[in-house]
């Protein structure tokens, strides 16, 4: 967990550890989904509603929205039930895993508990966070294991109920306290338990009468009156020691909650409203147009808010027919981005996948969705031409409204200014499937600097695959070479990079680092499959190549560099390289056994390298410098399993795609232009309340003066306006990823200086030149800053 502050309590519950959770808003930005709705409560003027691993805040009274997620300081996990306290003005958030967070809504910090999680004497599969009940101050929380109470004024825990016989840990769906005793609902036959709450040793599971047997879901006080649901759907009312039969419910309730002095029942399709004398108010069901499944519900005044699987939150008037309004922050449309294409000014984004043995099982009928001018949209699965399993995306080079999605089951689907045009498939296009079945199966795709497109398919005669988007001509080429057996000879081919030399490199399933080029005579296609070649593994699950047209090899158990591409079909035994840095002056090999899953460089050639199990790395060119190494526990990534990374190079945007979800990172660096036609500074002028110099972390790239627009190589002298040189860096020289602390650094098309002076300190303020000369055309060019101190 992210803990910068650490308080400890020694408590009947054990050793209690809480943090405020570091807010992470400068640099990162979340984009989680909003459509999948786990609970949704109310807390005065506003709606809380809790997405898989994220909260939104809903104001009735303006309509804005506001998100809380690992941005904020949230852990990323899975969310399972929240609740909101008027009183304190603490949203408490409950997990899978037994975590805890309380946000502050007066000062948005994230309090993180993780008592239940730590504790060793509950297994974590019993850890859930089932329901919050707030009672005088105290919460008393229902999970799989029990109940425990914990204090909000002291923000600590006191004691835990293990309920079962001899005081064995069971599961508590629901706590409800009505004239002073506290009701547990039970699961495994242990029924709707009882106790009087001013009983000073309720931690002694024998002082809890028993008051029905059976499995219990819901329990709920109205009106002085005591309601639970069982397991076959009976509603039934405890009086005292008589129990009554009410009726039966359609399906068992999802969610139940008292709010508005209504009792609120929550199924999958339908909605029930009940006032205090359990008479049915209103019920709601989806429409032809809101097509969903409700997973809770709850009402404030005239309106429910209905959580669903696919729409968000849902409001409609209980007492007209006024119909249902959305009611969600944007984002994708889930957060599983499998793959993602961050290349021009729009981001897409899909999210159909395939196992890591290449099996498109399940087939997921998903959409797409794209991010554009801030805001996220969709393209529905309905409107995709029934493409299955979306994944590779390659947008045209010489047309950025064209883009190509792969389908690992139906083709190569064909997208022309953000509308589908056509699916091609082994009918209508050069495509193969698999022999004998319809499953077409296309992964990896990447465009030339000709404009082909080239993408890999499964099990083809024919796997690799040329297509001219303005002739409409496909090629095939055949691997039979080195795949002999078609169906069982390869599974599939998991990337494809081009290098300068117009050579295919592809990383496949069985057969190593593959390389094909077209332009070869004599044995074009070759592989580098064995240990002797320094390949790791056969399974080559990611490639690169940088800026000094050098490919960068992930694999299923390392990293592997093959610095010399040109030369490679004159190689006879062509070898990879592993990089080798010191760690506490031991030699050791970069990211040995790690499984990477892709690998991008950016304008300054460094490297983002993303694994499987240990988050992101960012490495200087040659690897030898690590400059972040991103995880969940350092950073807002709500997982260490990367899917994707795709950067924008013209704003320096790196965004990460994890199985949990999607952020972005303010690296800073763009890519170089050809010319120096373009290059400004900012913020200009520089004044005081910005607070942006004398830091010395060019990293952060909220602070400093930045010089973007640079081209590939040049320097950059600063001086004062009598001509006194105050800074000066030259490209490939003065690194932000270098040891030494540079005043002044380029990162591929941006500089970046912090104001200081060859003294170390703070220039005065005046204006300043910027003196930007190209190293390679001798283009030249003069700006000026002012800074105000």
């Amino acid at each position: 967990m992210r803990n910068t502050v650490l308080k400890i309590f020694i408590l009947l519950f054990g050793l209690t550890t809480s943090g405020y959770s570091q807010d992470f808003s400068a640099l990162w930005q979340a984009h989680y989904s909003y459509n999948n709705i786990v609970d949704v409560v109310s807390g005065g003027d506003k709606i809380y509603a809790a997405a898989q691993n994220a909260v939104f805040e809903y104001d009735i009274l303006t309509g804005q929205l506001k998100t809380i997620t690992t941005v904020e300081g949230l852990s990323g996990e899975q969310i399972t039930t929240i609740y909101y306290s008027e009183i304190y003005q603490y949203l408490l958030i409950g997990y899978e895993t037994g975590l805890i967070e309380v946000f502050s809504e007066t000062d948005d910090e994230v309090l993180t508990v993780v008592d239940i999680l730590d504790k060793q004497n509950i297994t974590p599969v019993n850890k859930r966070i089932n329901h919050f009940f707030e009672h005088e101050g105290l919460v008393y929380i229902s999970t799989d294991y029990g109940v425990s109470v914990y204090d909000l004024e002291r923000l600590e825990f006191g004691d835990t109920y293990f309920l079962g016989d001899g005081g064995a840990q069971i599961t508590v769906k629901q706590v409800s306290i009505l004239n002073n005793e506290i009701y547990v609902a039970c699961l495994n036959s242990n029924g709707v338990k009882k106790a009087d709450l001013n009983n000073p040793n309720l931690i002694d599971f024998q002082q809890w009468e028993t008051v029905i047997l059976g499995d219990y879901y819901t329990i709920n006080a109205i009106n002085n009156k005591l309601y639970t649901v069982r397991s076959n759907k009976v509603l039934y009312e405890i009086n005292g020691a008589s129990i009554n039969t009410l009726f039966t419910l359609p399906l068992l309730p999802l969610d139940a909650d008292t709010s508005s002095s209504n009792l609120v029942y929550s199924t999958s399709n339908t909605i029930y409203v009940y006032n205090e004398n359990l008479n049915l108010v209103s019920s709601f069901q989806p429409t032809t147009d809101f097509s969903t499944v409700f997973t809770s519900a709850i009402t404030l005044d005239d309106t429910i808010y209905i959580g669903t699987e696919t729409l968000g939150v849902l409001s409609h008037s209980i007492s007209n027919s006024s119909g249902y309004s959305e009611i969600l922050p944007e984002g994708p449309l889930f957060n599983e981005t499998f793959r993602l294409n961050a290349e021009t000014d729009i981001v897409w984004t899909s999210f159909g996948d395939y196992t890591e043995s290449l099996n498109p099982s399940p087939a997921r009928q998903r959409g797409l969705s794209y991010y554009r001018n801030e805001t996220w949209q969709s393209i529905p699965y309905e409107n995709l031409l029934n493409a299955k399993n979306l994944n590779s995306i390659s947008v045209n080079p010489f047309n950025l409204r064209q883009i190509f999605v792969s389908s690992f089951q139906d083709g190569l689907l064909e997208i022309n200014n953000r509308e589908p045009i056509i699916l091609f498939n082994e009918n209508n296009s050069g495509l193969e499937s698999i022999i004998g079945s319809t499953s077409l199966r296309v992964s990896a795709s990447t465009f030339d600097r000709n404009g082909l497109l080239w993408s890999l398919t499964a099990r083809a005669p024919n796997p690799l695959k040329s297509y001219d988007p303005n002739t409409g001509n496909w090629q095939g080429y055949d691997f039979s070479d080195i795949i002999q057996d078609i169906t069982n000879g390869e599974f599939g081919f998991f990337d494809i990079a081009i290098d300068d030399n117009e050579t295919k490199w592809i990383g496949s399933y069985k057969n190593g680092l593959m390389a094909f080029n077209e332009n070869i005579s004599n044995n074009p296609l070759r592989n580098i499959i064995s240990e002797e070649q320094n390949l790791p593994f056969p399974r080559v699950t990611s490639l690169a190549v940088d800026n000094r047209n050098q490919l960068w090899v992930g694999t299923f158990s390392g990293l592997r560099v093959l610095y010399n591409t040109s030369g490679f079909y004159e190689d006879n035994n062509p070898t990879l390289s592993s990089i080798i840095i010191l760690e506490d002056g031991i030699a050791k090999e970069l990211l040995e056994s790690q499984t990477i899953t892709d690998i991008e460089v950016d304008g300054s050639n460094n490297k983002w390298i993303g694994t499987v199990d240990s988050g992101v790395f960012y490495f200087s060119p040659d690897g030898q410098t690590t400059i972040y190494h991103f995880t969940s526990d350092n950073s807002p990534l709500p997982s260490n399993r990367i899917n994707d990374i795709s950067i924008d190079s013209e704003n320096g945007l790196v965004y990460i795609a994890t199985i949990k979800g999607l952020l972005s990172f303010k690296a800073g660096g763009s890519k170089p232009g050809e010319t120096l036609e373009d290059a400004f500074a900012y913020p200009n002028p520089v004044r005081p309340e910005y607070n942006i110099l004398g830091s010395n972390d060019l990293n952060d790239i909220n602070k400093g003066v930045k010089v973007s627009g640079l081209t590939e190589r040049v320097n950059i002298k600063i001086t004062d306006i009598e001509g006194n040189l105050v800074a000066e860096a030259q490209s490939n020289v003065n690194l932000r990823s270098s040891n030494t602390n540079y005043n002044f650094a380029i990162d591929g098309g941006t500089a970046i200086w912090n104001g200081k002076n060859f003294s170390n300190s703070i220039v005065r303020s005046g204006v300043y030149l910027i003196m930007i000369s190209d190293l390679d055309s001798f283009e030249t060019k003069v700006l000026k800053v002012l800074i105000i101190r």
